[in-house]
């Protein structure tokens, strides 16, 4: 981690949320999907930070923030919490920049508290009706977890990872573990399906009207070989919103900020001015 980089937390609704924060200046809020976590975004956080306060928090139930047995953790949810952290942490106004999941809960802030909003980036996000994916869905069965040993269940998500690379040999053991690690426990395991079933693309089914009335300069980045948020739905993305623009990113899959922090850096630098 870089040394700049530190973990903070502070208590939303009375549950703690944990976050990665760097720099000062002009406030961007990254934020992860499923089942990843704040790290995801250890590469983009020192770029972004020359010139902006970089916020990437771990969402309710995921990496380091509290898992509550019984909280809402939908997308709907989050994205409240989140704009109730940038009101605890004294951010007016932020660039919002979401991947997978995390692009769903951009865009209900977006579409909810436009005014919270100065641009939007989303990267392989879920929209309309592209998620749950197909290996997440017997996993939201009742008492999926209860057929699953932790051992199994580790060892799924294990072989999980690697699907969303291209280049295999960026999803390293090492960077497996940085993943699954807030899910190897008991408690982890149970909170990990607790958050699968809230995977509902009603959410996003729903605003899919509003998005046309966005203010927002909106930038979309789509790996082109993502297995899990199909390709084909970056241009239908980029025709629902007016200000929108889509840059492909060239032989990578979902996980393409670990595949190519660099030039996904570059183009947010760029985007954001």
């Amino acid at each position: 981690m870089s040394t700049n980089m530190t973990r903070n937390s502070t208590y939303i609704d009375g549950h703690e949320i944990s976050f990665l924060e760097q720099g000062s200046g002009s406030p961007v809020i990254l934020l992860h999907g499923i089942p990843t976590n704040s790290l995801m975004w250890r590469n983009i956080i020192p770029q972004l930070a020359k010139t902006h306060r970089v916020i990437a928090p771990d969402l309710l139930n995921y990496g380091k923030s509290a898992k509550p047995k019984n909280a809402d953790v939908s997308i709907n949810a989050q994205s409240s919490m989140i704009v109730k952290l940038m009101d605890a942490l004294g951010a007016r106004q932020a660039d919002v920049i979401g991947h997978d999941i995390g692009g769903g809960v951009a865009q209900l802030i977006a579409v909810n508290y436009p005014e919270k909003v100065r641009k939007l980036v989303l990267i392989d996000s879920i929209c309309f009706d592209s998620w749950p994916i197909p290996d997440f869905e017997p996993l939201q069965e009742p008492g999926a977890e209860s057929d699953m040993s932790l051992e199994d269940f580790v060892s799924m998500m294990q072989g999980f990872m690697p699907k969303g690379v291209e280049d295999k040999s960026i999803m390293t053991d090492e960077l497996i573990e940085t993943y699954i690690q807030p899910w190897s426990t008991e408690d982890g395991k149970q909170a990990f399906f607790r958050n699968l079933r809230r995977l509902n693309k009603e959410y996003t089914q729903a605003i899919t009207d509003e998005l046309r009335n966005l203010p927002h300069q909106n930038l979309i980045l789509w790996g082109d070989r993502d297995p899990f948020q199909k390709p084909k739905y970056a241009p239908k993305l980029e025709e629902a919103i007016p200000n929108a623009q889509l840059i492909w990113i060239n032989d990578v899959g979902h996980w393409l900020i670990d595949e190519k922090p660099t030039e996904i850096g570059e183009h947010i630098i760029q985007f954001l001015g």
